[in-house]
């Protein structure tokens, strides 16, 4: 129904227009403004990881994100409609559906409830509404489903450098549900405020907000910082004393063929039981990019996470992760056929750590082994256009 939604729209708003592939801005004559432009697409994303361990299950343990292995799976699948907001037409709307695997269970919480509309919320990516109005510069005020502020990696693997996600991306939202508003403070900061219904968007921990903001600098034309910082209650108890504190930071620097980021998050949390105690996570990430010519591109990624009290994924436990990827991108016209080919090594410790394995310590439960090894094969192919008034 989700995917009737968007067809629909487009099809009202695409009467009277011009379709254009996505190119290059034209830019307009002095005082004329500039036509509104409407993006759509789609993609199909479909793939396999091949594991060591063989679990009965078929499931890579404490993973929101491909979490199966040994079966060919329709990660995700997608639709979008979106309008920019710009001073010629200051509105923007963007709509997206989708499906699969990878939208499952993303959104939720490891200690907390969902939200009693998560069934058919997860079936919706960045949907919201968004109005540039005319302050100083021009201030963006968005509401709605949005891009999680938080995090190198977005729910989509079309558009990130690895096929899988790191630890990094899957414990913290991919996705936020609240009211955010940007400013360019000058040619090369950006700030953002934001207020969210909670840290995960699907779940359900209490009826008082978080809070947040975002600083965004260019330090040159190669470099930029990003640093975000989410505060608020992900409890029963709201009480002030027990609210989330997160921090990312994110520095990536481009030079030519090389793309090079390193993220740093660390997270903490008094919990509401006997003693107050202080739960904590910490997690890394320094992926690597290096486009080799032509279609195709060589990417490697060391990780580690540490749950240190499983408020995060679930149980206690530190994970190092090593991922390398050989990615091939073929553009067809308006359309894109992308091919990742992908290793990666994890390895879990600690009372809650592990990853499934085979032989069943009975029928249905799988054993527990510290090391995961997994090679995986990601087929994605998307479509992009413009359509402009």
């Amino acid at each position: 129904m989700a995917f009737v939604m968007v067809l629909a729209v487009f099809s009202f708003v695409a009467s009277p227009v011009v379709i254009f592939a996505q190119t290059a801005e034209t830019p307009s004559a002095p005082g004329e403004l500039s036509p509104i432009a409407w993006q759509f697409g789609g993609f199909v994303d479909v793939g396999r990881l091949f594991s060591s361990t063989s679990p009965s299950n078929h499931l890579f343990r404490n993973r929101g994100t491909t979490p199966r292995v040994d079966k060919w799976d329709l990660n995700m699948t997608g639709a979008y409609l979106k309008k920019a907001p710009s001073e010629s037409s200051r509105a923007g709307v963007e709509l997206t559906a989708q499906e699969g695997r990878d939208s499952e269970i993303f959104g939720f919480s490891a200690t907390a409830p969902k939200i009693g509309a998560a069934d058919w919320l997860l079936h919706f990516g960045p949907t919201n509404v968004s109005y540039l109005a005319p302050v100083g510069k021009g201030l963006t005020v968005q509401g709605g489903i949005f891009a999680s502020l938080i995090g190198y990696d977005g729910l989509y693997a079309k558009d990130n450098v690895n096929y899988t996600r790191p630890w990094t991306g899957d414990y913290t939202p991919y996705l936020m549900l609240g009211v955010n508003a940007s400013y360019p403070v000058s040619s090369r900061l950006t700030a953002t405020g934001f207020v969210l219904n909670g840290y995960w968007h699907l779940a359900d921990a209490n009826n008082v907000p978080s809070f947040g903001g975002q600083l965004a600098y260019k330090a040159t034309d190669r470099v930029t910082v990003k640093e975000t910082v989410l505060y608020g209650p992900h409890q029963t108890d709201t009480a002030l004393r027990y609210w989330r504190f997160f921090s990312d930071i994110i520095v990536e620097r481009k030079t030519g063929r090389v793309t090079a980021a390193c993220e740093y998050q660390i997270g903490t949390e008094d919990v509401a039981a006997a003693g107050d105690p202080l739960a904590l996570w910490m997690a890394a990430q320094a992926p690597v990019k290096w486009s080799v010519g032509g279609l195709w591109s060589v990417i490697v990624r060391p990780e580690f996470a540490w749950d240190r009290d499983g408020r995060w994924i679930g149980a206690e436990q530190s994970v190092k992760a090593f991922t390398s990827t050989v990615e091939y991108r073929r553009p067809l016209r308006q359309a894109q056929a992308i091919l990742k080919l992908e290793y990666r090594v994890d390895d879990s410790r600690g009372p809650g750590g592990g990853f499934f394995t085979e032989p069943d310590v009975r029928p249905g439960v799988p054993g527990l082994t510290p090391t995961q090894h997994l090679f995986g094969v990601g087929l994605i192919f998307t479509f992009d256009g413009t359509v402009r008034q």
